[in-house]
């Protein structure tokens, strides 16, 4: 009796065991920034999404979780991230060039998506997608890209434009599998001695221009301050000298006015003087009688007789004159 006693109490111990493992292994834990997919094997893909945390789940389904937070990606030369080896690659240019790049991107998994991101790909967790989905890809379409461009543009000045026009367009090339890239940047874009020296003649031949375009403004600039200040001054000038007609077609106008006004005036004098003197002698005319002007030539003779007189009868001449007194 103690014998069956006893195995009975290992055997309820055991169980007891098996069940508290069993209990504790149907705990899965979902990290912060993830979200879990449950599934089974014969019961297909559950519509229920798991958050972080712990959750208890049947031992006959399984759990796997995609990141819903930022996650970081390389493709580099360098032992950089989830980059161990190098993952540079080759992206062609419009002129037919060749260059060796490395790619950095930040992407995230759509929560509303998850689910039919599992099923799209088969059940793979989200660092198999990422490696055998999204890397791959991200290669191809980020080569769509550059090809679009010369590849003076891509190491000169239109790096920044490349590399939004690269994350644009990755972005929307996976957002269909509730995939989101957040950015995407070429960098450490490596090119052959033939091409940097290609893109160098390009810069200077830019620099130089770009120097006689400023030289070119600046004599222009120059040119129109110049013509400006003749036309000002021209102006000026133009306008002093009509200042100065009118000024002197006024004078012109008063002196004609004052010479008028004289005129009139020693006129009006000389025609009040004239009518006066005629007023006079008329006056004179009509005082004079015949005793008054054998009067006046009476009081005007000074004694003497005419050195010649004359009658009808003959002319007498005065010798006395002539020969002395």
């Amino acid at each position: 009796m103690r014998n069956k006693g006893l195995i009975g109490g290992i055997v309820a111990g055991v169980v007891v065991f098996v069940l508290m493992v069993t209990f504790i292994a149907c705990f899965e834990k979902v990290p912060a920034g993830y979200v879990g997919i449950v599934y089974s094997m014969n019961g297909g893909v559950s519509d229920e999404v798991l958050t972080q945390g712990w959750h208890l789940v049947s031992p006959t389904k399984n759990v796997t979780t995609y990141s819903i937070g930022i996650e970081q990606s390389y493709l580099t030369s360098s032992d950089e991230g989830d980059s161990p080896r190098d993952d540079s690659f080759e992206v062609p240019t419009s002129d037919g060039k060749g260059l060796m790049v490395d790619l950095t991107f930040t992407y995230r998994y759509d929560p509303e998506k998850v689910t039919d991101l599992f099923t799209k790909f088969k059940g793979q967790s989200g660092k198999e997608v990422r490696n055998t989905f999204i890397k791959p890809n991200i290669i191809s379409w980020v080569k769509e890209v550059t090809a679009q461009y010369p590849v003076t543009e891509i190491l000169g000045d239109e790096r920044a434009n490349l590399n939004t026009a690269v994350a644009e367009y990755v972005r929307q090339k996976f957002a269909p599998y509730g995939i989101i890239v957040e950015n995407a940047s070429l960098i450490n874009i490596e090119a052959d001695e033939e091409t940097r020296a290609q893109v160098q003649r390009r810069v200077n031949a830019i620099q130089e221009l770009e120097l006689a375009q400023t030289e070119k403004k600046t004599a222009q600039v120059k040119a129109d301050q110049e013509k400006e200040v003749a036309l000002t001054k021209a102006q000026q000038e133009k306008e002093a000298a009509i200042i100065k007609a009118e000024q002197d077609r006024d004078t012109a106008t008063i002196n004609a006015e004052q010479a008028k006004i004289k005129a009139e005036g020693q006129a009006e004098a000389t025609r009040i003087k004239a009518q006066a003197d005629a007023e006079a002698n008329k006056l004179i005319a009509e005082s004079l009688t015949k005793e008054l002007i054998e009067k006046i030539k009476y009081e005007q003779w000074d004694g003497k007789l005419p050195a010649i007189q004359g009658s009808s009868t003959g002319t007498l001449i005065d010798g006395s004159d002539l020969i002395g007194e």
